[in-house]
């Protein structure tokens, strides 16, 4: 790898972006993996060529590598998960820096987000119920909403919490146990400040590696069915100057929880990594959707180049149009960024909508390069780094 790439699902999350990073990273000499996008509620999944598994959430998928992990001012910092995960990973906080501007998922997030999901009842979006939506909803009406340098602040610290304690009441907790887990977690971790994701950028190739998928974006996804995220490269183009971007995607499209689906099927495919998930809902798959991962790559900007993964599975149909009504289309059209009214309107488009064209394409990789317009570069055929092929000669 000779220069930086940014990992981005074009999907709805779970196409295989921590194992494409375990790849990358055991390739190629990486200075840091550069996490820019959501939280505890990631779940990438990295099986080393030895048999090592760990589910990877605030951690970058390097870390078994032994490539330090940043977490950049984008990223939603949750102590409490991460003091959990890295116990798992053995405690390897000197591979991880923080930035101070982060924001801090606290247990009144948590618990305010698990409330109002439960509330929607059948009507719930699908929420990891992890408290990244009520963090982020929550700073934009409080300028300050905790961030990861408060910790080093006891009297700050505590002054913030406990107003997101009174914005968010709950019961049960209590206010001088979160500061003391807090505290310590800002014992553990290097915070650092905004100037430090240039630094690594500056010292060696880097590798940023996205949080759920496109087809779920704050701005670009199904409203109401999407995460409290910016999942294109967006906050990547702010981080840093020049990048390739790789986009990934299943040869059969996943979905986790609620939402439009246009080609569910029961595939009757095995996840052991996936299953029904508390407040996410089911794990629910279906053909591959060309047309919503071509709208994907379109929204995101495009794309420089692919890796398909689950190309060992067998039998599986490409869905290249759809139908609504007597109406057949196969392109997606975008709308004007941040118009979350026209992104409620193909939430109710898509769901009338079913497959219009069902095939079995005859060669994976070169039907899947030519309607999202890269090569694809990358070809897994298992969970592990040995499982995938990269092209020869490749940039990546």
């Amino acid at each position: 790898m000779r220069e930086h790439v940014a990992v981005v699902d074009l999907g709805y999350g779970d196409a295989g972006k921590g194992t494409i990073v375990d790849a990358i990273c055991s390739s190629s000499p990486t200075r840091a993996v550069i996490r820019f996008n959501g939280g505890a509620q990631a779940a990438h999944n990295v099986i080393t060529e030895d048999g090592r598994h760990h589910t990877f959430a605030q951690f970058g998928s390097g870390t078994l590598r032994g490539v330090p992990t940043h977490l950049t001012r984008f990223m939603i910092v949750d102590p409490l998960a991460l003091a959990s995960e890295a116990a798992a990973l053995g405690n390897p906080f000197h591979l991880l820096t923080v930035d101070g501007d982060a924001l801090l998922a606290t247990p009144w997030h948590r618990a305010a987000n698990q409330l109002r999901e439960t509330q929607r009842g059948a009507s719930r979006h699908g929420s990891c119920g992890m408290g990244i939506g009520e963090t982020m909803a929550y700073a934009l009406e409080h300028p300050d909403a905790p961030r990861v340098a408060d910790v080093l602040s006891p009297t700050r610290l505590r002054r913030r919490l406990e107003a997101v304690a009174e914005a968010l009441p709950c019961d049960g907790l209590k206010l001088d146990d979160v500061i003391d887990a807090f505290t310590a977690f800002g014992e553990a971790v290097r915070i650092v400040g905004s100037d430090h994701t240039d630094r690594l950028l500056s010292e060696g190739p880097c590798v940023f590696e996205g949080a759920q998928g496109v087809l779920l974006d704050e701005w670009r996804g199904w409203h109401p069915y999407t995460t409290w995220s910016t999942t294109t490269f967006d906050n990547v183009t702010e981080l840093c100057g020049s990048f390739r971007r790789l986009g990934v995607v299943r040869t059969y499209t996943t979905r986790h929880g609620a939402g439009p689906f246009v080609t569910e099927a029961p595939l009757g495919l095995d996840e052991p990594h996936n299953g029904q998930g508390a407040w996410q809902g089911a794990f629910r798959t279906g053909h591959f959707d060309a047309v919503a991962h071509r709208y994907a790559a379109e929204v995101a900007g495009g794309v420089d180049a692919l890796a398909v993964t689950h190309l060992d599975v067998q039998g599986l149909k490409m869905c290249t149009s759809y139908r609504t009504g007597e109406v057949i289309w196969d392109r997606i059209e975008p709308g004007p960024h941040r118009d979350l009214a026209y992104q409620e309107r193909l939430t109710e488009r898509l769901n009338q909508t079913v497959p219009a064209t069902l095939r079995h394409p005859g060669n994976w990789t070169e039907e899947i390069a030519e309607i999202l317009d890269a090569p694809v570069e990358i070809e897994s055929y298992g969970p592990r780094s040995s499982d995938k092929r990269i092209a020869v000669g490749n940039r990546i």
